[in-house]
């Protein structure tokens, strides 16, 4: 690599789920790195520990306090990262550069790809994405499914690669790691904020199933939110309130901590999941995690029966019987653990991720780009939420 690469990474903020990509580029890069702050953070995501001093990290710039040099470093960049921000004014002269850029990106029609016929909508699509789609900008989709949003309006055509989230991975021997889990209950995790588009209430009704099925279990919440008196009454009405613990909002290696005493991560969130990080941070503890495949993680990370469990279209009937499956044969949990493990540490990573993309930038500069068959930065497929999802293909294409 050499020394003189520059580049930039503009977002609304940084948390704990982007810092270690952006360490594992400081790492390569020093100085010629920075990652521009545009706003703060908001208050409930402070409340949920996802507060940190930026400050205390070597490469954030803010907009709001050095918008002069923002834009100089951004100019001057020879890689670009923009995630979303509301400062557009900082980006798009970047985009029509000639310069390589990577627009990283959630889905834009998550609720419904019906909006994609809003004339309104489509202008403001235009303006940012559309209008760009000859010049050396790539997608990269931080969810299975942004392909197929970002497709369907005609942006970045040939140019949407796979990424996501990169929470920082732990590394340590499997015996380590899997002496934890050793115990005479099966340790189920729940994680995230208890609001109706995570189903947290799908954990519960699971718990009732395996009391009356005689599993020996134990259930943890690790969140809090509105649903969370009710879903207390729930355990109370189901007799398994002994069985299950909320521990409320816990910081990020506190979560971590608790994954690793468990060997079953479920993530019950439905298709408005854009990526859902929790799958990341569970797989690199260990976890077999049994999740919806409506999430955006999950087609990227889960390769079904190899590394996890998913189940189709948020069904709860689904769920509880891909449990229920596991539960009857419990030594399959742990090699699915141990791949969901390897996973994370070997590929789906932020310095796996990171090298990547400045071996992007290296082979774009020599007009030959790389080709990787799968992780960070292979080509994204276009899937749709609702449908199944086989093997990287739409069923009935």
């Amino acid at each position: 690599m050499e020394e003189n690469v520059k580049a930039v990474f503009i977002s609304n903020y940084i948390n704990h789920h982007q810092i270690p990509f952006s360490n594992a580029l400081y790492e390569q890069l020093g100085d010629d790195y920075h990652f521009i702050q545009t706003e703060p953070m908001e208050e409930e995501r402070i409340a949920m520990g996802w507060g940190l001093d930026a400050a205390t990290l070597p490469y954030v710039v803010w907009a709001d306090r050095e918008e002069e040099r923002c834009r100089k470093l951004i100019e001057e960049a020879d890689l670009v990262f923009a995630g979303w921000t509301k400062r557009l004014d900082l980006v798009l002269p970047r985009l029509s550069s000639g310069k390589l850029t990577f627009r990283v990106s959630e889905r834009i029609y998550r609720e419904g790809q019906w909006k994609a016929i809003s004339p309104k909508g489509l202008l403001a699509k235009y303006k940012e994405h559309i209008r760009f789609r000859n010049q050396p900008v790539w997608l990269l989709c931080c969810g299975a499914y942004v392909a197929s949003d970002f497709s369907l309006i005609g942006a970045y055509p040939g140019k949407k690669l796979k990424f996501g989230y990169f929470p920082e991975t732990l590394r340590c021997p499997q015996e380590e790691l899997f002496a934890k889990k050793n115990t005479d209950k099966l340790q189920i995790v729940w994680a995230g904020r208890m609001i109706s588009l995570k189903h947290p209430e799908f954990a519960v009704k699971l718990a009732g199933k395996l009391k009356e099925q005689g599993y020996s279990f134990e259930l943890h919440f690790a969140g809090g939110g509105p649903m969370e008196e009710a879903l207390k009454q729930e355990a109370a009405a189901l007799g398994v309130a002994e069985k299950i613990v909320f521990h409320g909002f816990l910081k990020p290696q506190e979560v971590r901590s608790l994954m690793k005493r468990c060997q079953l991560h479920v993530f019950t969130s439905n298709y408005l999941e854009g990526w859902g990080a929790v799958v990341s941070e569970a797989m690199n503890s260990g976890c077999c995690v049994v999740a919806n495949r409506q999430i955006g993680a999950v087609p990227f990370l889960i390769e079904d029966g190899v590394n996890g469990k998913s189940y189709p279209d948020g069904s709860y009937e689904a769920f509880e019987r891909t449990v229920l499956e596991l539960c009857a044969q419990p030594e399959q949990i742990t090699v699915l653990g141990k791949e969901a493990y390897r996973t994370i540490t070997e590929k789906w990573n932020a310095e796996c991720a990171a090298q990547r993309c400045l071996e992007f930038y290296e082979g774009w500069k020599a007009g030959k780009l790389p080709e990787w068959e799968d992780g960070p930065l292979s080509a994204a497929p276009k899937l749709s939420a609702r449908w199944s999802y086989n093997e990287g293909r739409l069923d009935g294409e």
